[in-house]
């Protein structure tokens, strides 16, 4: 007969009850891993769109350089207010400048007693001290202005006084009137001609009469594009004549001003300096007038033109007439044109087109770089919506525009954040 093995019940039992719990506990374990898991695919920080500048093809103005007439002797640069230098020529040798120097004079004057066009400011008094060293100045062959004691000169006076007949006394007396002396003043005229980076600059006195008053062609230049910027001092230095309280009806010894469309700004001459001559000139580029301006430095007299400042004329108008016919307008960026691409990792990306074009006014040549700048961006992005800003420069003059997005780019999918790596 056979019998049953024998089994104890309870082994049996629990045995049956441990594999009854093991797949709950797998699903249990399982199912947090799946919520932590899409918890953290869902939360966790997305990749953030990128911005890529797509090549400009434009690095320069079409055409060749124009072909500078330069002056036979001295010094000489030639550039435009916002596209700043064209070229120089004659090294960068600090010289004599002569009355030129009064350009910063009036700077300094402008910007602590900065005019309204129109205004005339605040009097000045002119004292007995002022006429003995109108005296002494005009004894010493200087140019000077007439002045009496107990006169008063308005600001715009005192300085049309100093840049239409060039009196050396009056860059004195507004020196005095700045800054409480000669000595005073001079170290702003240092102080902004080192703000300005001026390097090859030095001031020793505000009229310019002291040969050791020395600078470049290329500084003048710099210095002059920032001067013009003041609508009073550009007003003035165009100004062919003047009224004054003493001295009556002065002429400007600019005698270049109203030929080849020139409309300022100073001349200078001594026997360190020769003859010296910055000059703007409006020239109409396209149908829109364009300024360019121009420093002659140590233009010395010869048999055939003894005459320093006739001769810096002669060859500052050369100067003028050899740069100014090539002057171009050029359309560097045309409204709509692709300068940079949105890329999304999960979706199509989207073409960053000009919102504007920039057309600028210059010289073939002229160098033009295109700089894009991304701006925060979301998940998503509209149609239109602003996504980089790009910097034109051409020269030195420099336009912002805004890149806008040619589609929008839709936020990322949750098939999308729940698989991606």
């Amino acid at each position: 007969m056979l019998r049953k093995r024998f089994r104890p019940r309870a082994v049996y039992r629990r045995r049956s009850r441990s594999w009854a719990h093991v797949p709950l506990i797998v699903v249990i374990v399982v199912i947090v891993l799946a919520v932590v898991y899409v918890a953290v695919q869902l939360l966790r920080p997305g990749p953030a769109m990128t911005v890529t500048p797509s090549p400009v093809s434009l690095r320069a103005l079409p055409g060749d350089p124009p072909g500078a007439a330069w002056p036979g002797q001295g010094q000489a640069a030639v550039g435009m207010p916002g596209v700043g230098m064209l070229a120089t020529h004659g090294g960068n040798q600090p010289v004599a400048i002569a009355s030129v120097a009064k350009i910063m004079t009036a700077y300094v004057v402008l910007r602590d007693h900065p005019l309204q066009t129109g205004a005339v400011g605040p009097s000045i008094n002119v004292s007995a001290a002022d006429v003995a060293t109108y005296a002494q100045d005009k004894s010493q062959g200087e140019s000077v202005v007439k002045v009496a004691a107990g006169e008063q000169l308005s600001e715009v006076q005192a300085l049309q006084a100093m840049l239409i007949p060039s009196g050396n006394n009056i860059a004195a007396i507004l020196a005095d009137w700045d800054a409480g002396s000669q000595t005073a003043f001079v170290a702003k005229m240092n102080a902004d001609a080192r703000a300005l980076g001026l390097r090859d600059t030095s001031y020793a006195d505000a009229s310019g009469f002291e040969p050791t008053t020395v600078s470049t062609a290329s500084d003048q230049l710099r210095l002059t594009l920032r001067a013009l910027q003041i609508p009073v001092f550009a007003q003035i230095v165009a100004m062919p004549q003047v009224s004054l309280p003493t001295a009556g009806l002065t002429y400007n010894v600019n005698d270049a001003l109203g030929h080849d469309g020139i409309v300022g700004v100073k001349t200078g001459s001594s026997p360190q300096a020769g003859g010296c001559l910055v000059f703007s000139a409006i020239r109409t580029v396209a149908g829109n007038q364009a300024t360019i301006v121009g420093v002659v430095l140590g233009v010395q007299g010869t048999p055939t033109q003894p005459s320093e400042l006739a001769g810096v004329i002669a060859a500052s108008e050369n100067l003028l007439n050899s740069v100014s016919g090539d002057l171009t307008q050029v359309e560097v960026v045309k409204a709509g044109t692709v300068l940079a691409t949105v890329h999304s990792p999960w979706a199509t990306g989207s073409a960053a087109v000009a919102s504007s074009g920039v057309t600028v006014t210059g010289w073939p040549g002229m160098p033009v770089t295109v700089t894009v700048t991304p701006l925060p961006l979301g998940s998503s992005i509209s149609q239109g919506q602003p996504v980089a800003r790009a910097t034109v420069t051409a020269g030195s003059d420099v336009t912002q525009i805004m890149l806008h997005a040619r589609n929008a780019v839709r936020s990322p999918s949750v098939h999308w954040l729940l698989t991606r790596v």
